[in-house]
């Protein structure tokens, strides 16, 4: 079984050719700052609680956590429009049903801002906003940074961003697609050993410790060492003891939303392994290709690529690639055969994306580009020295660490 090897660090750039600002991003949670641009705003009348927060240096599923305990609810009560990482500043609007605004609107928690309470008629759910603002600060970037970013900028701007699916998509270790693809080969020793096991520079500590313990074959320690916030991780290595090393069963164990999540970064993976043949083009339409249409999400399939690049200069529509799955378009083509030549190497089919526990995804098609909107570069300096400011907006399920590593070509974060 071939292994994803490289990190969305080694992906090509589209700006190659252009030096980067180099310098440090994420310094400070403060140099971080993105902002929800809602699709809709709270009506003033029903019986869902809307409410904005501002958190810093927390996850959003670790802010809901916190929310939901201390208004004794269950974390699946609370609704999102989008996740957002811990590193930085986020503001974006939460939704909980059948309680006291005020009771909402006085929550005191560390990390954690009330900004505004609303009513409304529906939860909020995933994918329910228009897209993301962001404000970020690139310190100790080289003397000409400021005009190297601003070129670059110019370039996304006007041929788009790469839509690479991001790091956060694979994990902190960065192994999620290989026990994804280990599960889709049926090898679950092997997708359970990378989940619970084979320690990394990115392991410390208890996790370390606990890892180690399950490669020398000793799950029942393993289960104990597994600080309380691993308790899914404590649960696989009880299994494998109480059914005499089972992985089948042990795999079972694990709950079907991290499993379809480790299946689904296989899919994410094959994208930016196209994206990546397609970067230096991204910008043009094949015949054959599957194009998307950036006004509405719809897509079709492009029979003569001179009749439609126009609409792609004009960024009506961008060449997509593929989420594999039962229910995706594929493409025709010189494009099919790409699609179909990535499967290959990694010896997949092109039908559904089935697993013998039934986990399985659709597919979907997604842009290989997403358009940069208010793009704004300058410099400034604060009580923490000086910086480059990148200010931009960018549509919902898109990276801006895509938009920062094209700028920055390698800074630290």
């Amino acid at each position: 079984m071939n292994s994803f090897h490289e990190t969305v660090g080694e992906l090509p750039y589209l700006t190659c050719n252009l030096p980067g600002t180099g310098g440090v991003i994420k310094q400070f949670d403060e140099d971080f700052f993105v902002e929800e641009v809602p699709q809709y705003l709270p009506t003033g009348r029903g019986t869902h609680v809307y409410f904005t927060i501002e958190k810093r240096g927390l996850a959003t599923l670790a802010a809901i956590d916190l929310i939901a305990r201390a208004l004794g609810r269950k974390p699946r009560e609370i609704g999102y429009a989008g996740l957002k990482d811990a590193h930085g500043v986020t503001r974006q609007t939460l939704s909980v049903e059948h309680v006291d605004p005020a009771q909402v609107e006085s929550l005191s928690l560390a990390q954690i801002k009330i900004l505004s309470v609303g009513l409304h008629t529906n939860k909020l759910k995933l994918g329910h906003l228009a897209g993301n603002r962001f404000c970020i600060k690139i310190r100790k970037a080289a003397p000409s940074g400021l005009e190297d970013a601003r070129r670059i900028v110019g370039v996304l701007a006007t041929r788009g961003v790469p839509n690479y699916f991001g790091p956060q998509r694979f994990g902190v270790r960065g192994d999620n697609a290989d026990i994804g693809m280990a599960v889709l080969h049926d090898d679950l020793e092997l997708a359970v050993t990378l989940m619970l096991g084979s320690p990394t520079a990115a392991d410390h500590g208890p996790m370390r410790r606990a890892r180690e313990l399950f490669d020398a074959g000793d799950f029942h320690a393993a289960a104990d060492a597994w600080p309380r916030k691993f308790a899914q991780q404590a649960r696989v290595c009880r299994t494998l003891v109480t059914t005499d090393g089972d992985f089948s069963k042990a795999w079972r164990a694990v709950d079907h939303t991290l499993r379809k999540l480790y299946v689904s970064a296989v899919q994410s993976k094959l994208f930016n392994r196209i994206l990546a043949e397609r970067i230096a083009a991204l910008d043009r339409i094949e015949t054959g290709d599957v194009a998307w249409k950036h006004r509405n999400g719809a897509c079709f399939l492009v029979e003569d690529a001179d009749v439609e690049q126009p609409r792609c200069d004009e960024f009506e529509i961008s060449p997509t690639g593929p989420l594999f799955g039962k229910k995706m378009k594929p493409a025709k083509g010189r494009p099919g055969e790409r699609e179909t030549a990535v499967l290959e190497t990694f010896e997949l089919s092109r039908g559904e994306v089935r697993t013998r526990d039934g986990t399985k995804l659709d597919g979907a098609r997604r842009p290989l580009r997403v358009p940069l909107k208010q793009p704004e570069v300058d410099a400034g300096e604060d009580e923490r020295g000086a910086f480059l400011r990148l200010s931009f907006a960018l549509p919902p399920g898109a990276y801006a660490t895509n938009v920062t590593r094209e700028v920055s070509k390698g800074a630290e974060s």
